[in-house]
């Protein structure tokens, strides 16, 4: 049974920095992609950033990027996703998801979900 268990979220100002963790269990499969995803009261799920082991990532949504890192420790099966100069826009519930493929940039690939974790950005 696939589980993944996200912690790091919070609340904090504009221009601050958050980091969340994901600890992902019951992934045997050596092909296997991590990623998150956010969902707002404004925008649909989506895409934010994905890690590759496969060499050819990582992926990020556009408005991400040069402000998140995703990285990968292999050995823990866990992933990192580094937060800077947060933005109100970046609010929302963020999710771990995974997959099985070494296609880790196509978001509608992923298929497991971890319960996620709220950011809250003031500004």
């Amino acid at each position: 049974q696939v589980q993944l268990a996200e912690s790091g979220g919070g609340s904090v100002a504009a221009g601050g920095s958050l980091r969340l963790s994901c600890r992902a269990s019951g992934l045997t499969a050596s092909n296997k992609c991590l990623a998150w995803f956010r969902l707002s009261s404004t925008n649909p799920r989506e895409g934010v950033a994905a890690a590759d082991p496969f060499g050819r990532g990582p992926y990020y949504h556009k408005s991400v990027e040069g402000r998140f890192t995703i990285s990968l420790d292999n050995t823990k099966n866990t992933v990192f996703l580094q937060m800077l100069d947060l933005k109100p826009e970046d609010s929302g519930m963020y999710y771990c998801a995974a997959q099985i493929s070494y296609s880790c940039g196509a978001w509608a690939l992923y298929k497991y979900w971890g319960q996620g974790t709220q950011v809250t950005v003031s500004s």
